[in-house]
């Protein structure tokens, strides 16, 4: 049995943030944990070619704050900020509370391991070839500065009839290191076979310190 662990909650409290930075009593815990769900698909849903790896949500007292990062902040915003001002209108009246939006541009996609499998993903819906398409997203990768990838896509590769993994990497992975900064992220590609699965982990380097995170503050 595989002994592995997400690379994300592993380093989380260390130097990664929480994406969701709220304290509820056992009562509203549940519903609050759902309300974060629902916001999360929604801006994905409505917004996915907008390129969107991450959204934190902050709460304190009635006011809720959805921080989106977005590899193309104009198709959020919208002319003169329409569709911004749209999107937080619809969230206000699903969770009936103040929200407050910030959209926070990602001026390196390439080196966001959720964005690179996402573009991986849509190539493989489009029937391009595997293969290349690993190969061309990891080059493209280190091109910008990582010090390593790995691409990892599993389910019925090219239409076989039995599903199958299929792996490529370049450079160092150290998965164990605390203070690697790796970014891991997923996607899937809804092909006329079936869904095919696609992870993304990638090397940015070792962070100078990695101590623990302070506690939250009160109220969050």
């Amino acid at each position: 049995m595989g002994q592995k662990t997400h690379p994300i909650g592993f380093r989380t409290g260390v130097y990664l943030d929480w994406t969701s930075r709220w304290y509820a009593p056992k009562k509203d815990f549940a519903r609050l944990l759902k309300e974060d769900r629902q916001i999360r698909d929604f801006i994905k849903k409505e917004f996915y070619g907008a390129g969107i790896p991450k959204i934190e949500i902050e709460r304190k007292a009635d006011a809720l704050r959805v921080i989106v990062h977005t590899a193309k902040p104009g198709v959020l915003i919208g002319r003169k900020g329409v569709k911004a001002e749209e999107l937080k209108k619809r969230m206000e009246k699903v969770t009936g509370r103040r929200v407050g939006l910030d959209i926070m541009e990602i001026s390196r996609p390439e080196l966001n391991a959720t964005l690179v499998a996402q573009n991986v993903a849509e190539q493989l819906m489009k029937r391009a070839a595997y293969r290349r398409t690993l190969k061309r997203a990891i080059q493209h990768t280190m091109e910008r500065g990582a010090k390593g990838v790995k691409i990892m896509i599993a389910g019925r590769l090219g239409g076989h009839e039995i599903a199958r993994t299929e792996k490529q990497a370049q450079g160092s992975i150290p998965l164990s290191t605390l203070k690697a900064d790796i970014s891991y992220g997923t996607a899937e590609a809804r092909t006329t076979y079936g869904v095919i699965g696609v992870k993304c982990w990638i090397y940015l380097g070792t962070l100078a310190s990695a101590e623990p995170k302070p506690l939250a503050e009160e109220g969050l």
